[in-house]
């Protein structure tokens, strides 16, 4: 009976995030260069799919949605990391309403093969506003 209780403690301990993935000096400049002349707002849960638009990362801790020139970048910085995202690799986020929200699950895939490199699960996203 006590290798049952231990055992089930045990991997939720395993489970548990690991807390947030440390960022290099090049990826901070990167997030730097990325968020020029935008001001941070309130941090939200949950952002409309339409305003997602392109996303990208920033080593692994950092997704950036909407940085296409777009006049909001949403950051959002997953508990314990996500697999980068390049032009070879693509987010796919199944989520069944028109948001995406903290909590949700992303898998990061290789479109043309579908081969899977990881996943996450997605954190508040903080909005940068393009200053005029």
């Amino acid at each position: 009976m006590k290798i049952f209780l231990i055992f089930p403690l045990a991997i939720l301990a395993a489970c548990q995030p690991a807390g947030p993935v440390e960022m290099s000096a090049a990826e901070q400049g990167d997030l730097a260069e990325a968020l020029r002349g935008r001001t941070a707002e309130a941090t939200v849960s949950c952002i409309d799919q339409r305003n997602a638009g392109g996303n990208r990362s920033i080593g692994e801790g950092i997704v950036l949605f909407g940085d296409r020139g777009d006049k909001i970048i949403y950051v959002n910085r997953p508990a314990a990391g996500c697999p980068i995202i390049d032009s070879s690799r693509a987010l796919v986020i199944r989520t069944t309403s028109n948001r995406l929200c903290r909590g949700d699950i992303a898998s990061v895939v290789d479109p043309g093969n579908g081969f899977g490199y990881g996943g996450c699960t997605l954190g508040e996203f903080t909005p940068y506003r393009r200053v005029n």
